[in-house]
């Protein structure tokens, strides 16, 4: 993962079978998953086990470009944990919370090689996905490169129930 390659299939369709058949099909969110053929065919066999399906699949699209200036802004403290960001949220010296002031630092996974090799891995993997979703008529498109409130109005809309 401090590389920006994904967990491996297994692993993650185990987690969400696990999570699934411990709370059942009915309202749950999966964020970043499925990335890959595999899972989305496990998901679909798993969700049909359950007798559920998928009612959308949001696709916020946003360029590569924003993606990667939002991602290696992000700084988080050693001590507390806090998360700041060098554009939404910078750190302006305030106390941490555990005492003194904040020791800032960079995760692995938010570094620029390791957030351009996750992108790249997104298009291989995790773009063909767009397709199948679109076929089953449950893709939702976000534009996720505009206002925060903006964007939560178009999830908002694309999830809600309809008559």
């Amino acid at each position: 993962m401090d590389a920006g390659e994904l967990v491996p299939d297994e692993v993650m369709v185990g987690m969400i079978r696990e999570r699934l058949g411990a709370d059942g099909a009915d309202d749950f969110l999966l964020d970043g998953f499925p990335r890959t053929d595999a899972q989305a065919k496990a998901l679909d066999e798993m969700l049909g086990d359950l007798g559920a399906a998928l009612d959308a699949v949001l696709l916020l699209a946003v360029p590569r470009e924003a993606l990667t200036a939002r991602l290696s802004g992000r700084w988080l403290c050693k001590k507390c944990g806090r998360s700041f960001h060098e554009v939404f949220a910078p750190y302006n010296g305030e106390s941490c919370e555990k005492g003194g002031t904040c020791e800032l630092y960079q995760r692995d996974d938010d570094k620029p090689e390791a957030i351009a090799n996750r992108l790249d891995g997104y298009e291989k993997q995790t773009a063909p996905l767009i397709g199948y979703y679109r076929d089953a008529g449950i893709l939702r498109e976000i534009d996720g490169d505009q206002d925060p409130d903006a964007v939560y109005a178009q999830i908002s809309a694309a999830l809600a129930p309809t008559a």
